[in-house]
């Protein structure tokens, strides 16, 4: 897969909702995902922490909606622009989060994604 139609891939499952599914079918088994510096555990190293990460996330808070731009390619890589409307179940706050996300591809593989909000 190129870097474009992994992007796209990445695009339409996060659109709905999917990003276990992304994460294990478009992720390499040693892939990295780096947050903002402020973050609890802003660096995972590895899909199945990756993952881990990914649901603790989502069982965190009730999901209204997903937002997920075009992707941008350079070579081996690719951004999105993420906007996020959630409300956290421990304190109920709605909060509307936006991000850039950058991904690394190899060998059709994302090897890297860094978020920054």
């Amino acid at each position: 897969m190129t870097t474009q139609e992994t992007a796209n891939k990445l695009i339409e499952l996060c659109r709905y909702g999917k990003f276990e599914e992304a994460q294990k079918s478009l992720y390499a088994q040693d892939a990295v995902s780096i947050e903002p510096e402020h973050t609890e555990n802003n660096v995972v190293k590895g899909l199945d922490a990756i993952i881990k990460k990914g649901d603790y996330f989502r069982n965190s808070a009730d999901f209204h909606s997903v937002e997920v731009s075009d992707a941008l390619v350079s070579g081996n890589f690719f951004t999105l622009s993420m906007g996020i409307d959630l409300t956290w179940k421990h304190n109920q706050q709605r909060t509307k989060m936006e991000e850039i996300a950058v991904f690394e591809v190899k060998e059709g593989k994302i090897i890297k994604e860094q978020f920054f909000f």
